[in-house]
């Protein structure tokens, strides 16, 4: 199994984790919602799954602006 973490505002590749010892339950996946699950996680057709989550740049531009978080997308 791989997972790929990417940004989900501006795409970034945040990380890789590949090989049988990437283990949904020890990640948490097993703990979200499967609405949870469709907002955050989508199914490759190479067999990876790409985590959504938010990169260290867009999270801190989100400490300087808060108001973005209101925002679906806040780069054009």
């Amino acid at each position: 199994m791989t997972l790929v973490y990417q940004c989900r505002h501006c795409s970034q590749l945040i990380g890789r984790l590949e090989g049988e010892m990437v283990k949904p339950s020890l990640l948490g996946i097993d703990q979200l919602t499967k609405r949870e699950k469709r907002e955050m996680m989508e199914y490759n057709s190479n067999g990876e799954w790409t985590i959504f989550a938010i990169c260290d740049c867009c999270e801190e531009t989100f400490m300087h602006h808060p108001h973005y978080h209101e925002l679906d997308y806040f780069i054009q």
